[in-house]
């Protein structure tokens, strides 16, 4: 897992990494990276405290004026003694095994190693482990653990894509003068363009689209080896995103990497959130957890569906196949959008009380999901109202403007056996609420969920491929009309009515005799479970 600063470190670790990559900002490939050398070191002896591993990485492509600050580098790294040092290079990665021979040298993935050759090579040049490019397909992978027994192999299984090969890209360079190669790119990839029509006489001009004229063009894009697949290029007023590609996720296929003998998977993310690091070493070490316990019957789905709390531009398996296609790109915008977002962060528990740092907006009747590490069990409190840590003030709703502790007490969870909570959640555990989405932003998930469901498949079928166009339209239209009325999934309080999922402090599920029989059934199921869509009706009637 990735980890931006020394907190996000922690939190790796207590969600289930084995081993945490991070850098500093002057010589590693992310330059907001939080980390100063002090910190580095305190990161490493928790995480070896708790028995994991830790690489820093030195993956920049070097330029004259860095190698003055190499031999300060590796006196620091020889004291500090991290597990492996991430390099690109090929002149860093000579000096260093001069500097530093007692510690592993790994290949990073902007060295672009995408052949056995390659990893041969970096094999008989000393290295320890090599990470591929994401460019690298499932057979190409296959055939190069088959050729390299020798030395580990590390795949990108999920995280951000770059639409260029593995990072190496000019337009930042070209349209911000910021280098990408450098650790400091502006995600040019990620902007929206306008088109323009270049006249007969050589003047430029805007093609305005408006409500008189829309229904008259659409834009595609029609690539000279794939005659016929049309790549549509839609532009509003706010322009279009033709090189925004979605998000890594290799979930639907993680039991064939399993299954070869991939020695470490790999989550792209330093400059993510503390929320996106729990969230997704949570789930992948479950899923890893999983196959390891049962293989043949090992499925993803409920492991994406927590993919989906987690913001993102849609997901793709990317080159896993071989070959991208039209699914593996986000045309009709650039946002990242989750079901859920972060509500706090556990700062202190005691025998009576969570104290929780707020991170985003919560109003009474929200529902808090309090995520158990280690373990895909959790504890959903439907919240009424918030008590502040430290003036004991009682309000209706709370704002994260000041990152302000409120006081949880254990006397809310009446549906729970709380004697257990301070080892099932500990400091640095994490709260999540669901977030309320824009008509568009509902219609992109959806449309998202359905590409990723065709791309794991291989191919759509005829009924997919009407379903996913008819859910295009769907989200075109809720683009072109602008609401920005928001809704969450589950009614927003306990007075409203019921979302079925049985939280402690929910009233009405609690409480109302139509809900017996369902209070019943829910008795015998793991804590946190919770019940199938569409099941509350059925068992309620």
């Amino acid at each position: 897992m990735p980890a931006g600063n020394l907190q996000k470190l922690k939190i790796a670790v207590l969600y289930g990494a084995d081993a945490i990559y991070l850098g500093t900002p002057d010589m590693s490939l992310r330059t907001k990276a939080e980390f100063t050398l002090e910190q580095v070191v305190e990161g490493i002896e928790f995480a070896h405290k708790h028995g994991k591993r830790v690489y820093l990485t030195l993956n920049l492509f070097s330029h004259n004026k860095d190698i003055p600050k190499l031999d300060e580098y590796a006196e620091t790294i020889r004291d500090i003694k991290p597990d492996g040092l991430l390099i690109a290079d090929p002149g860093v990665f000579q000096y260093m095994k001069k500097k530093l021979p007692e510690v592993p040298l790994h290949i990073s993935t902007q060295a672009n190693v995408c052949s056995w050759l390659s990893v041969d090579f970096w094999k008989d040049q000393g290295a320890a482990l090599v990470v591929l490019a994401r460019e690298v397909s499932f057979p190409e992978l296959a055939e190069i653990r088959e050729k390299c027994p020798d030395i580990r192999l590390e795949a990108f299984v999920h995280g951000a894509m770059c639409m260029t090969y593995s990072g190496r890209c000019l337009l930042s360079n070209f349209m911000a003068e910021r280098g990408a190669n450098q650790g400091n790119c502006a995600n040019s990839c990620r902007w929206n363009y306008k088109v323009r029509m270049r006249m007969k006489d050589g003047t430029i001009n805007e093609l305005e689209l408006n409500e008189d004229n829309v229904g008259m063009f659409e834009f595609l894009l029609e690539e000279g080896c794939r005659p016929g697949e049309l790549m549509p290029i839609l532009e509003d007023g706010r322009g279009s995103y033709i090189l925004n590609s979605k998000d890594l996720c290799l979930m639907p296929k993680l039991d064939e990497l399993m299954r070869i003998g991939v020695d470490t998977l790999k989550v792209e993310g330093r400059g993510k959130s503390m929320y996106y690091v729990a969230v997704v070493a949570r789930a992948y070490r479950m899923a890893i957890d999983d196959y390891y316990r049962d293989p043949d019957n090992w499925n993803p789905q409920k492991y994406m569906d927590e993919m989906y709390s987690v913001a993102n531009r849609g997901y793709t398996t990317a080159f896993h196949d071989g070959r991208l296609n039209n699914y593996a790109h986000n045309y009709e915008d650039t946002h990242s959008i989750g079901e859920w977002e972060f509500a706090g962060l556990l700062e202190n528990v005691t025998d009576d009380a969570f104290y929780m740092k707020v991170k985003n907006k919560i109003v009474a009747g929200e529902v808090l999901e309090f995520l158990q590490p280690m373990s895909g069990e959790s504890v959903l409190l439907r919240i009424y109202e918030f008590e502040n840590a430290k003036s004991g003030e009682i309000t209706q709703e709370v704002h994260a403007g000041k990152q302000p502790v409120i006081r949880i007490p254990f006397s809310l969870f009446d549906k729970e056996e709380v004697a257990g909570f301070k080892d099932r959640f500990p400091i640095n555990t994490i709260v999540r609420k669901e977030r309320p989405l824009t008509p568009e932003q509902w219609n992109r998930l959806k449309l998202d969920r359905l590409g990723e469901r065709i791309e794991a498949r291989g191919e759509a079928t005829p009924a997919q491929e009407n379903k996913y166009e008819s859910q295009r339209d769907k989200l075109i239209d809720a683009i072109a009309e602008g609401s920005q009325d928001r809704r969450a999934k589950s009614p927003r309080l306990g007075l409203d009515g019921c979302c079925g999922r049985g939280c402690n402090g929910c009233m009405i599920f609690w409480e109302d005799p139509k809900f017996e029989k369902a209070r019943e059934i829910l008795k015998s199921k793991k804590q946190g479970e919770m019940f199938a869509k569409n099941a509350l009706k059925h068992e309620v009637s």
